[in-house]
């Protein structure tokens, strides 16, 4: 296992780099970059007159050609270029980039004057909030639920969830959260949970128990959002596993021993049925930790990893932008190894090191 892990951590580093090397590349080529966006605002254009701008009007460092047609001082432009390091060779500000992260050194941002790092940190708390405690929900709903359709498969419980969990697999979580805020924040019917925010103003002057309570009341709209448009996948993967460990020769040979139906599912079928569950997990948190509570965020103005990351993309502030993705790729390449290593926690039948991966 130590040589597979060895390799695995070894693999980690072009993996790494391929990717900030493709991403870097793309954004080469998209047009209203920084020095774009400052010149706009200079010349009296919205920022998406920029956004109009065709790729093949701009110059070597994204931003040239617009100028030259706004009729702005190259001087300007020059001293611009510099001030956002575009006046050094692609390549070159790349590495010089790569340099910097190898020293956990992710810059500044371009328009908020403050360390990626101290943005990062600081809206951190608001998406592991939302990533770890609706995990626990799903988990805790999408577990015993599959294994309850599994063993009544075909019957009418079954039926009746399948329906309830396929409409929420087809409802986005968006619309549920819009719903939620029409019914429950104040809308159209009741005015019984916070709109915005994660805790509310007077939040340092309240006692140990009722930041709690006010921690969860805030969050308890988010949470239901998150959680009816992800427990469906969930809920059905673990059904479908049980339902194939249920049909294998071994459990058969169980119940023929006299083998009590719930010594079967518990102690002859749970280890194998839960091993790609319980394995998915640390891939499951990052997905929705980086990404599916962005729109989460938006609606109820949580600032979280999700929103930062797309502000960045549509300021084009690149520091935010390629910090976050370097980021959030090296956390999501070890915690696929964590999942590797998960299945081994589950079923130490289950030997990497014999493998040539």
């Amino acid at each position: 296992m130590g040589r597979y892990i060895a390799r695995r951590l070894l693999l980690i580093v072009p993996t790494l780099f391929g990717i900030m090397v493709i991403n870097f590349t793309i954004v080469q080529f998209a047009p209203g970059g920084p020095v774009e966006q400052v010149l706009a605002q200079a010349s009296g254009f919205s920022m998406s007159a920029t956004a109009a701008v065709s790729s093949s009007s701009l110059g070597p460092s994204g931003d040239t050609g617009y100028t030259g047609s706004s009729g702005l001082d190259p001087e300007l432009v020059a001293r611009l270029e510099k001030q956002f390091g575009f006046d050094k060779p692609a390549h070159e500000r790349f590495f010089l980039m790569m340099g910097n992260y190898l020293r956990l050194d992710f810059g500044s941002s371009y328009f908020q004057d403050r360390a990626v790092i101290d943005l990062v940190v600081e809206r951190l708390p608001v998406s592991i909030s939302l990533g770890l405690w609706s995990l626990l929900l799903i988990y805790s709903i999408s577990i015993p639920l599959g294994i309850a359709k599994a063993v009544r498969d075909g019957q009418r419980f079954d039926l009746w969830t399948s329906g309830v969990v396929f409409t929420a697999y087809a409802v986005p979580g968006f619309l549920f959260a819009i719903l939620l805020i029409v019914v429950f924040a104040g809308g159209s019917y009741f005015d019984w949970f916070p709109l915005r925010g994660l805790t509310s103003e007077n939040f340092d002057d309240l006692t140990w128990f009722a930041k709690v309570r006010d921690y969860f009341w805030h969050l308890a709209l988010p949470l239901t959002a998150l959680t009816i448009g992800g427990f469906a996948t969930l809920t059905m993967l673990t059904k479908n596993s049980f339902l194939e460990e249920l049909n294998k020769q071994f459990v058969l040979t169980a119940r023929a021993k006299g083998v009590t139906e719930r010594r079967v599912l518990y102690g002859h079928v749970f280890r194998n049925a839960m091993l790609i569950v319980v394995a998915g997990f640390p891939a499951a948190f990052v997905g929705i930790l980086f990404t599916g509570a962005l729109l989460i965020e938006v609606i109820f103005s949580l600032d979280g990893i999700g929103l930062l990351g797309y502000e960045a993309v549509v300021k084009r502030d690149y520091p935010i932008l390629f910090g976050t993705l370097f980021s959030f790729t090296l956390i999501g390449l070890i915690m696929q190894l964590i999942g590797d290593l998960t299945y081994v926690l589950v079923d130490p039948r289950i030997d990497f090191e014999a493998r040539d991966v």
